[in-house]
């Protein structure tokens, strides 16, 4: 490998990770001022975990994403399995584009159609009453439900059907054959999608401003309404938080990964 070649890797990894590596050594400044270094201190931990609005954003945010990656997680792979097991039927193309859609529709589109959708629906059957944790929720489960399916439809698509026609040759009723073959195969596409549909909607600013309503603050728009003065120590001390669950979360996951015996 060439030494510009490294250089030009050691440069394209400072742009991606100084910034956070910033980010983390002034969460521990004492100044209020971000731009001066002042001494070290934890204080703004301290104020963070005093932040009630920012806690409870950051609860409320949490429960969304685990709410919404479950009911994307179901819908998006029982679609999923229709496209690859079903073969053709009739609807196959237009169920294509409308899960392809959320994929490149920009988020400002999505939101707004999902802000009308509520809205007429308030109009016509009186729900929901308001918008808040329920309408954010559905939002984003339904943005993410195409994301899960391309997740699932690759997986089945790569494991084959011979196992499962192997269980279906030994007698084996279809529900068995689904729950005990082709779901445990399919379980790395399951939590893969779960976990791409928490980090989107965990992610999300554009469709939550959208769809939700007084007193359904998530922590991106808590953080986008502190920072639009100028971001402070405290959202920096949150965003290290964050950081070191990802990293603490990566590790687990990669000791597990080199734990895990090889596959034959």
């Amino acid at each position: 490998m060439s030494r510009m070649l490294i250089g030009w890797l050691i440069g394209c990894y400072a742009f991606l990770y100084a910034p956070i590596a910033f980010l983390v050594a002034f969460s521990f400044n004492d100044s209020r001022l971000v731009s001066v270094w002042s001494g070290f201190s934890t204080r703004w931990y301290a104020a963070l975990w005093a932040d009630s609005a920012l806690i409870e954003a950051a609860l409320l945010s949490l429960r969304i994403a685990a709410l919404s990656a479950c009911l994307a997680t179901m819908i998006g792979a029982l679609a999923g399995l229709a496209l690859v097991r079903l073969g053709r039927f009739r609807g196959r193309g237009l169920m294509e584009v409308g899960l392809a859609a959320p994929l490149v529709l920009p988020e400002v589109i999505t939101g707004l159609s999902l802000l009308m959708l509520f809205v007429a629906a308030e109009r016509v059957f009186g729900w929901p009453g308001e918008r808040g944790a329920t309408t954010v929720t559905l939002a984003h489960a339904a943005i993410s439900i195409g994301y899960v399916a391309v997740v699932m439809r690759s997986r089945l698509v790569d494991m084959g059907t011979a196992v499962e026609e192997a269980a279906a040759d030994l007698y084996a009723p279809p529900w068995v054959v689904f729950t005990r073959i082709t779901l445990p195969l399919a379980a790395p596409a399951l939590v893969s999608g779960w976990l791409l549909a928490f980090t989107l909607s965990l992610d999300d600013l554009v469709v939550a401003s959208f769809t939700s309503g007084p007193g359904a603050t998530t922590l991106p728009m808590a953080v986008f309404s502190a920072t639009r003065l100028g971001a402070t120590p405290e959202i920096y001390a949150l965003a290290t938080v964050i950081v070191a669950a990802v990293a603490a979360v990566l590790a687990v996951a990669g000791r597990l990964d080199r734990s895990a015996p090889p596959s034959r």
